[in-house]
């Protein structure tokens, strides 16, 4: 059963490459459906993909095979809370080093141009703590392009 609301993302071409790669890299996801144009369509023909369903984290997602005409901003990131520094490492290496590109304070793209935050539990524990706390946490995540934990924590202790 289709859910009753799902996240759409444009993609040029490569939807389903990017589903399984966020299928391959994250818990709880997974290719649910790869279905065919049934005729020509403005950015491709009859039997190419036109669109896949899968989920991230368990976020229904459809990735759409568009075409070139619109680009992804950081207005939609995918937020993934990680709970320590290995896990960050996990999915931000896996992101960058499949053709991303690193931004700052936990923020990254995928080489389809999707923007992920990477946010360690530390983090957004720290920053919901008010306070000094929270201004020395955000402060250190200012300096940070990949969130290092020890260092967000060492900063809410002062």
């Amino acid at each position: 059963m289709t859910p009753k609301n799902t996240i759409c993302i444009w993609y040029d071409k490569d939807a389903e490459a990017a589903a399984e790669f966020y299928a391959a890299t994250f818990p709880d996801s997974e290719v649910t459906g790869v279905y065919k144009a049934p005729g020509d369509y403005p950015s491709g023909k009859k039997g190419d993909v036109l669109t896949v369903l899968f989920t991230v984290c368990g976020i229904p997602c459809l990735g759409l095979n568009g075409g070139p005409m619109f680009t992804h901003t950081e207005a939609m990131s995918f937020q993934i809370a990680t709970d320590d520094q290995a896990e960050t490492d996990r999915y931000w290496n896996a992101i960058v080093g499949n053709g991303g590109k690193e931004s700052a304070c936990g923020w990254c793209k995928d080489k389809w141009g999707i923007s992920w935050q990477i946010t360690p539990r530390a983090l957004t524990d720290a920053l919901a703590a008010g306070g000094a706390e929270a201004e020395r946490a955000f402060a250190a995540m200012m300096e940070m392009t990949k969130i290092d934990v020890a260092a967000i924590e060492a900063a809410r202790r002062g």
